[in-house]
């Protein structure tokens, strides 16, 4: 019989039933405020992953929570960005739906590789400071980049969507789908419950991309669609790595040490069972020479 279950998981259920109510309702009210909630939703959670890395840093059993860590902060902070920027907010005077969509691919491309090389420094050392100098960089660059004029275009006023969008969210997908790939093959490296859900936050994070793909307004349906799973993949890595790592800390920082144990168990068990059946052998070997005397 499969699993029933428990009063937390269905609690847990209900509430992101109710909370993806709550967002379309809002939606009805007013885009711009639904928008920002979804956004400010994954941004908080982007710094939240940021604090629980950065001060685990030390009894992290490997870097990849290191590193999504620092690079969320800055996907955190292109989004808020982003955010801001989305037209009808009035930040930004003179700039029209562009810089908003330009900003949400310069933040995808972010993530996604950020995403594709933190598989790789699963064992390899991490140097904080020179990483923060990389992506602050990097940050800079793609910024002024778009906000200079030369970064493509990526949606226009009457049209829609550029061909480099649409290809740039294509891209992005399959960059997220080798990053995956990448983080299935390493699954032995993380704990079971952990692992899923980063499994499920990166498929829910590729359908929300070809979600971007679809609309023509960006108050459209699929730019809705595409926001409800971003919000979606966000509260699954919420539950990977933030809920986790407060809950169930040995789940996330030191996997390997519980392993260890787990196998200094099994053979102490085993020793023991050798032990005992030794035991019992030299008992009968004892008996054994009693009757021959």
């Amino acid at each position: 019989m499969p699993p029933r279950m428990g009063k937390k998981n269905y609690l847990a259920v209900l509430v992101v039933i109710s909370s993806l109510g709550g967002f379309y309702l809002s939606s009805l009210w007013s885009y711009l405020l639904f928008h920002s909630l979804a956004e400010f939703f994954s941004v908080v959670i982007a710094c939240g992953i940021f604090i629980v890395a950065i001060n685990t840093r030390d009894f992290l059993d490997n870097n990849y929570l290191l590193y999504l860590g620092i690079s969320y902060l800055f996907v955190g902070f292109v989004d808020t960005i982003h955010t801001l920027a989305y037209k009808g907010m009035g930040v930004f005077p003179g700039y029209d739906a562009d810089l908003p969509t330009q900003l949400w691919i310069g933040a995808r491309y972010l993530e996604s590789l950020s995403l594709f090389i933190a598989p790789f420094f699963m064992h390899k050392k991490l140097k904080v400071l020179p990483l923060f100098i990389i992506y602050i960089i990097v940050v800079s660059s793609l910024l002024v980049s778009i906000f200079t004029g030369f970064f493509p275009h990526c949606f226009l006023e009457g049209y829609g969507l550029t061909l480099f969008k649409k290809v740039s969210e294509y891209i992005i997908s399959l960059i997220l789908v080798f990053s995956l790939i990448f983080l299935v093959r390493l699954r032995h490296e993380f704990d079971h419950r952990v692992l899923i859900m980063l499994v499920w936050s990166i498929i829910t994070t590729i359908f929300s991309e070809l979600a971007f793909t679809l609309y023509v307004s960006v108050y459209g349906f699929s730019n809705f669609v595409g926001h409800i799973l971003k919000i979606l993949s966000f509260y699954l890595i919420y539950k990977a790595l933030i809920e986790t790592g407060l809950k169930k800390p040995y789940a996330l920082l030191w996997l390997k040490t519980k392993k260890s144990e787990e196998m200094l168990r099994a053979e102490r068990d085993k020793i023991k069972q050798y032990l005992d059946i030794a035991g019992v052998i030299l008992l009968i070997i004892g008996a054994d020479q009693q009757k021959r005397m």
